[in-house]
């Protein structure tokens, strides 16, 4: 297997869209904004109530770490995606789909059971609420992950969502092992409030004795801070990372590194599903690093990434999107 840059730890979803009304939201009891886990027969029969009264807008390939991966890749970067899906088509779609890609996956992501499903809500707001019945990946465990190429690797992502598995974190646990002994990076996000909200304590062993680059929205920041501003936000956050990357929505991000505290402002477009949006500003942001770019440089590149994932319905833009806005971008700062 030869050497790669990104080394992505996450679910393996199937997404299935939705445009949906604020009333639909409220009448299911779901909390706008964040993902809430379900079983399969709750989830089916919320996707027939979808299907019979909501705006079906197509299924992807989706997962938060796995989009993050997609966009590393297709900028240019090389990467590997350790994941489990069921031996079933939905299976075969989603590790096909990578694939495509450029990213690397292995046969040990592969086993029986039922791969995991998202219905995704996209209100008129444009914001995503998530509905997800994790399959078999909620049994995620390192017998499923190839390490190889973790030795080498410059960065280890992990995905704030694996913190409601017991044998995703031991696997996680592995993994920051081999990065430390290794020298490789470790970057982590947050992933969404319900995370910070109801599984708090295994976000905290995820992190475990802190990361090199932490990503999180401003509400999750003052969620699992505490605090009701950004600069508190910040300065407990550095206690858990040396580099910190707080998004902003339009507004664009803050960001800390080690030399500097700073913003970098958003990109007016309009908005039409948030879906898989800060995935992608942390899969562009990290290969703007790799490739040697300051911090400024690569918020810059994740800011237009992002927003243009923004733009349209899915969690991902098409693969030759990314290479068309990285040389867009490259002659505008040449």
């Amino acid at each position: 297997m030869a050497t790669v840059d990104l080394f992505a730890i996450g679910n393996a979803l199937i997404d299935q869209e939705f445009k949906v009304s604020d009333d639909f939201l409220t009448q299911q009891n779901l909390q706008k904004g964040t993902m809430q886990l379900t079983d399969g027969d709750t989830q089916a029969a919320l996707y027939n109530n979808l299907q019979a009264t909501q705006e079906y807008k197509g299924q992807a390939s989706g997962g938060s770490a796995a989009n993050t991966t997609v966009a590393f890749s297709a900028l240019g970067g090389s990467a590997f995606y350790a994941c489990r899906v069921g031996n079933e088509d939905l299976g075969q779609i989603y590790l096909e789909g990578l694939n495509q890609a450029g990213i690397q996956t292995a046969t040990q992501s592969i086993s029986e059971g039922v791969t995991g499903t998202c219905m995704v809500l996209v209100s008129p707001d444009s914001e995503r609420t998530m509905h997800t019945y994790l399959g078999i990946t909620a049994e995620l465990t390192d017998a499923q992950i190839d390490f190889s190429t973790l030795n080498t690797a410059k960065w280890l992502y992990i995905e704030g969502y694996l913190s409601t598995s017991d044998t995703a974190r031991q696997a996680v646990k592995q993994a920051r092992k081999i990065a430390k002994a290794n020298g490789v990076q470790i970057a982590l996000t947050l992933s969404d409030p319900a995370m910070v909200q109801y599984a708090r304590q295994g976000l905290d062993e995820l992190l475990d004795d802190g990361v090199d680059l932490l990503f999180c929205n401003e509400q999750e920041a003052l969620m699992y801070t505490e605090t009701d501003n950004l600069e508190s936000a910040l300065a407990k956050l550095q206690t858990l990372s040396k580099h910190i990357v707080i998004t902003l929505s339009a507004k664009g991000a803050l960001i800390h590194n080690e030399s500097a505290t700073f913003t970098v402002p958003g990109r007016k477009v309009t908005a039409v599903d948030a879906n898989g949006a800060g995935d992608a500003f942390a899969g562009a942001f990290l290969y703007a690093l790799n490739a040697g770019h300051d911090y400024k440089t690569a918020a810059q590149l994740a800011i237009l990434i992002s927003s243009e994932v923004v733009s349209q319905f899915g969690p991902r833009l098409d693969v030759e999107d990314y290479a068309a806005l990285l040389q867009s971008f490259q002659k505008e700062c040449a």
